[in-house]
């Protein structure tokens, strides 16, 4: 399904670069899982929030030692299941777990351009399976690379994929800039706002 030539261009950055790539992207899928979290009283989303905290942290802090594995283990309880449920909001949050969960596991394996081109796919599959839920019926690739959502997404991905290009070495404010600002934007790839807890 929806392939770009950003994967293919994704091969030219460094480890760090790819990882940063992914936080940003699971930055954008958070609020679809904390608001469904809040919907469903299913888990609590500041595990989520905790982990890609952690993953942030190793990007900024030099020789940050988190034990992943241990982290991994606890989310897998936090991840929904799909028969579990009967509204859609469960499928934009499952994604977002499995973008964290390949995000977590680059920094077990330390192989990480699969496993952003897998969070690329996982975040535009997001937003083209809500189009088609939307317009009741399956949109064939052509369709979807002209669809508005489809198209906006590809746009932010590259936004961050040419910010990250444009580094000759690690950039710690720009790490930090895009962290922030894709928080305090706190709208997801599917346009969930994220709910502050009143």
């Amino acid at each position: 399904m929806l392939r770009n030539p950003i994967h293919l261009r994704l091969a030219k950055l460094e480890s760090w670069q790819h990882v940063t790539f992914m936080a940003c992207l699971c930055e954008r899928m958070y609020p679809n899982y904390q608001v469904f979290c809040q919907n469903s009283h299913f888990a609590d989303a500041q595990l989520y929030r905790r982990i890609l905290d952690l993953v942030w942290e190793t990007l900024l802090v030099k020789d940050a030692k988190i034990n992943f594995d241990n982290q991994l283990e606890k989310f897998e309880e936090a991840i929904p299941s799909g028969d579990d449920f009967d509204f859609y909001g469960v499928y934009p949050a499952i994604d977002a777990c499995v973008a964290l969960s390949e995000l977590v596991h680059s920094r077990l394996s330390g192989e990480t351009l699969e496993h952003a081109i897998a969070v690329s796919e996982t975040s535009v599959t997001t937003v083209a399976m809500l189009e088609m839920t939307q317009c009741g019926r399956e949109l064939t690739d052509d369709e979807l690379k002209e669809n508005v959502a489809v198209i906006d997404e590809w746009d932010a991905q590259w936004e961050i994929f040419r910010l990250l290009a444009d580094c000759e070495e690690r950039d710690l404010e720009l790490i930090k800039g895009l962290r922030q600002d894709l928080r305090e934007d706190g709208i997801s790839n599917i346009g969930v706002l994220f709910e502050k807890k009143s």
